[in-house]
């Protein structure tokens, strides 16, 4: 296929994720604050969308607390630097079963809740853009299955549209982007929609290119797309996607690593993906021009 490089690429810091990674690296954020302040400095060092989950802010465990999402957002859109707020929902969709013989019940680490308290502090915070993560897989650990049935999906779907807030589509694998032409052909998510195109997450679809152009190319073509990469392909992944036309994420949701030896912070990594893309003859933009791309409007909270 022609080359088709994008020319105005944003970038997307993603800040804190909910993996076990608050012991690995000190410069993963565990209070409001903290997640506040270096999505702050990621915006600072060029990134336009900052996306953001939140944990506990003592043992730095995943949270769904909504009043640490409320503290999160009140601090970014008090900041002195504009940035568009990108907000998980993909927690509450968690079933950890017992052992192979005894699947049920189900063990500790299961978190699962019903489609509006999943959407309850998107319709709180009213960020920009919330996350849809548009299937069901096997992810990482031998018994742990992320859940999201169609059902979810449509019901989920339905509130992010009807509040007005841009879902970003996580796809982990291809089946996922065709459930998401579905949920667009159905009238539950607007066209064009966004599409974040997650590589390398055991057991979705393998970091390798002839994978990642399956993917881009079952992207309709009035669509946006970014794309990351886990770990230390995060970085190779930013040239990959603005090569085939998307848009770029970096963050400690995916990697803590800068160098061979050197813990990353998210300005750093988001500093070093402005680098790539511009060396690749890319104009990094930023939120304004990220909002009027996308149809976006920026809100307060709900008092």
């Amino acid at each position: 296929m022609p080359l088709e490089m994008n020319r105005e690429v944003f970038i997307t810091c993603a800040v804190t994720g909910s993996g076990a990674t608050q012991d690995k690296s000190p410069h993963v954020p565990r209070s409001p604050k903290q997640i506040a302040d270096s999505a702050i400095a990621a915006a600072k060092a060029g990134a336009a969308v900052v996306h953001c989950h939140v944990r506990d802010p003592e043992s730095g465990a995943p949270s769904r607390d909504l009043r640490h999402y409320r503290d999160v957002t009140d601090r970014i859109r008090d900041a002195e630097v504009d940035v568009v707020l990108n907000l998980t929902a993909g927690m509450g969709g968690d079933i950890v079963f017992g052992s192979t013989a005894s699947p049920f019940p189900v063990a500790a680490g299961t978190d699962m809740i019903g489609a509006e308290e999943r959407v309850a502090h998107v319709a709180e915070c009213l960020p920009e853009i919330c996350t849809l993560d548009c299937g069901t897989m096997n992810f990482a650990e031998a018994d742990y299955v992320m859940t999201n049935t169609p059902g979810m999906l449509t019901a989920m779907g339905t509130m992010m549209t009807e509040l007005g807030v841009k879902p970003e589509i996580e796809a982990f694998d291809t089946g996922h982007l065709w459930y998401a032409k579905q949920l667009v052909k159905d009238g539950v998510l607007d066209s064009p929609a966004l599409v974040q195109l997650c590589m390398g997450v055991p057991w979705g679809a393998p970091d390798d290119l002839n994978t990642f152009m399956a993917m881009v190319n079952n992207v309709p073509d009035d669509w946006t797309f970014s794309a990351f990469g886990l770990g230390r392909n995060q970085m190779p992944y930013v040239a990959a996607s603005v090569l085939a036309g998307g848009n770029v994420r970096v963050g400690l949701e995916d990697n803590l690593m800068l160098d061979r030896g050197v813990l990353a912070t998210n300005e750093a990594l988001v500093a070093r993906a402005v680098e790539i893309t511009e060396r690749l003859g890319a104009k990094v933009i930023g939120p304004d021009a990220v909002r009027e791309k996308l149809g976006l409007v920026k809100r307060a909270p709900r008092g």
